[in-house]
């Protein structure tokens, strides 16, 4: 995800030379991420066994992943503000402790109420440390492998889909959910004692201004990319915080191989966001649309055609090639749309994203509980499919011809 906190000067000297222990430090920057995404979507594998364990409908343990979702739509653009001028790797190195705290309290949680407390701080630590991860690499490598680091931060977020929830959800199939998430907190751990030895001091940056927010929302362009997150993001999350029961129940796949099917929707993933990388750089409206659209067609058609374990594994497939490109075409679009102004525009879409997994989740839930998962899919795909109306809506040419720089504020 695109970050909210603006990049400080550049270190004396930074540009003569990529020190190792400067891109060690975004390794570490890298693996924090890693973990923060892997900690935020970890449920969606273990729902069966934690809904079980704790007596706790399917419904109502989708919590876990609505509760951090909420956290982290409002720590991103808070904490950076709230905290002033707090030496960033402090915080960043704070973060990643209660991180580990909060996984530590899940792993040991006798009952679910517990379990919600802990995820709560896990959203604060997703929040805030994508409100300041994104910014470091232009403070720890020169400028001419600015981009390659800051790619290399944010693989940490496909990586945690391909291996880190199906690795977590492995481990919770082998030896227990409880074990699965005191995993995730001994790797928070390390990764602290790595930012506390890598990364060098980091003065405070200046935060996004609450007036450059607002201006943002009166663009319609970003409005658009905004309102496309919400819909496409609450969508995909209404239906997959639930895809465990829905592969068990309707395609009839044993709990077993679900850990190594969602490897593979990782996998397909990865291939969906390299496309849509190349295909949004071309086109980011056109590629949005056709997201929209094969992803919308594989929600609403799933119960349909996922019946059999063969249709179910070959929908999922096509669920993580579709959804894959949806990050990486919704940022094009974000930057695009205000290219003078994109840490703004990213502010809302980090928070938008963040929100929108944890409507999805609550929305999906509550169907699930009344309804079924066959109708959790077809609301899902409903949802994804309005996305289509609001980027057709969108003249290309506004993103082609994005608007003027505007004059710069004065504090």
């Amino acid at each position: 995800m695109t970050a909210v906190d603006s990049s400080s000067p550049r270190p004396v000297g930074a540009d003569k030379g990529a020190s190792w222990k400067g891109w060690f430090g975004v390794i570490a920057v890298t693996v924090g991420i890693f973990s923060m995404v892997t900690a935020e979507q970890l449920p969606v594998g273990l729902l069966t066994s934690v809904s079980d364990q704790l007596g706790v409908s399917a419904g109502r343990t989708g919590l876990m992943v609505t509760v951090p979702g909420v956290v982290a739509a409002i720590a991103a653009p808070t904490i950076p503000v709230a905290v002033g001028r707090l030496d960033r790797r402090v915080l960043l190195a704070a973060l990643m402790l209660l991180m580990a705290l909060a996984n530590l309290v899940s792993a040991l949680t006798p009952s679910f109420a517990v379990l919600l407390a802990a995820r709560v701080l896990v959203g604060v630590t997703i929040g805030g440390f994508w409100a300041i991860a994104g910014g470091l690499a232009t403070r720890l490598v020169p400028e001419r492998h600015v981009p390659r680091a800051t790619a290399l931060i944010f693989s940490g977020v496909a990586a945690a889909s391909v291996f880190g929830v199906p690795l977590g959800t492995l481990i919770g199939d082998i030896a227990g959910w409880r074990v699965a998430f005191g995993a995730l907190g001994a790797l928070a751990a390390l990764v602290l004692v790595a930012l506390a030895l890598l990364l060098p001091t980091l003065p405070a940056a200046e935060p996004v201004r609450p007036r450059q927010l607002a201006r943002q929302l009166r663009h319609t362009t970003v409005l658009a990319g905004v309102v496309a997150t919400f819909l496409l993001v609450t969508g995909h999350f209404a239906a997959y915080t639930f895809v465990s029961p829905v592969l068990q129940q309707l395609s009839g796949i044993p709990l077993g191989l679900i850990s190594a099917l969602l490897l593979g929707y990782g996998l397909a993933g990865i291939l969906g966001n390299f496309v849509a990388g190349v295909a949004s750089g071309r086109d980011v409206r056109r590629t949005v649309l056709t997201i929209s659209l094969s992803l919308a067609a594989v929600l609403a058609l799933f119960p349909v055609l996922g019946g059999t374990a063969a249709g179910g594994i070959t929908m999922l497939m096509l669920w993580g090639l579709a959804f894959g490109g949806v990050s990486v075409s919704l940022q094009t679009w974000m930057i695009k749309a205000a290219p003078q102004e994109t840490e703004a525009a990213s502010a809302l879409w980090v928070s938008m994203f963040n929100l929108s997994i944890a409507l999805g989740a609550l929305v999906g839930g509550t169907v699930v509980d009344l309804g079924s998962l066959s109708g959790g899919l077809w609301l899902a795909g409903a949802l994804v499919g309005l996305t289509v109306l609001t980027v057709w809506s969108t003249r290309a040419t506004r993103l082609d011809h994005p608007r003027p720089r505007p004059v710069k504020e004065h504090a």
